[in-house]
């Protein structure tokens, strides 16, 4: 039987995003310990023209909604208005993105593989298949923002593992 794309999407994104929750969790509680002000902490960059943690968690967020509505074929959520700081911030923010993705159906996802999806970048439209689009475009980024998080936390000295990251520490 051949994977449709709502399991190659949804519960891939609902996995990582509660992993990266998960290790927020573990940041919040090494930041405390340690005394390192969490806004400090949302502020690190691997190199100085990389951007902060706190933007990598919210693109990986912002891949995950806006993916999911373009392969279901409905508007794309406006993000949220204000920027999030904390590690609590950000949690609340990955925990509204689960429940906004957990409401889409496979039904609704399914079949998109060569829906047209076309994105602007750097002014330019790009035409993509749904297919191209998930297995092209939309997963990668997601992983990229989320290993992203992942590693600026491991490089600040915050206690996880590749268990942490996979979700099953």
């Amino acid at each position: 039987m051949a994977i449709g794309m709502y399991s190659a999407s949804v519960p891939i994104y609902q996995r990582q995003l509660g992993a990266i929750s998960k290790v927020l969790e573990k940041a919040s509680a090494w930041a405390t310990a340690k005394k390192v002000d969490e806004a400090v902490l949302g502020a690190t960059r691997m190199i100085p023209d990389m951007l902060p943690f706190t933007r990598q968690v919210q693109i990986a967020c912002r891949f995950a909604e806006e993916s999911a509505a373009r392969l279901a074929g409905v508007e794309i959520p406006k993000p949220p208005e204000k920027a999030e700081k904390t590690m609590g911030e950000l949690r609340a923010r990955i925990a509204a993105v689960l429940s906004y993705i957990g409401n889409f159906k496979a039904e609704q996802i399914d079949g998109s593989e060569g829906r047209e999806i076309i994105l602007t970048i750097g002014g330019n439209p790009l035409k993509l298949t749904g297919e191209q689009y998930l297995l092209n475009f939309a997963l990668p980024n997601f992983y990229f923002h989320c290993t992203t998080t992942y590693a600026i936390l491991r490089q600040a000295g915050v206690e996880i593992g590749k268990r942490d990251f996979l979700g099953v520490a």
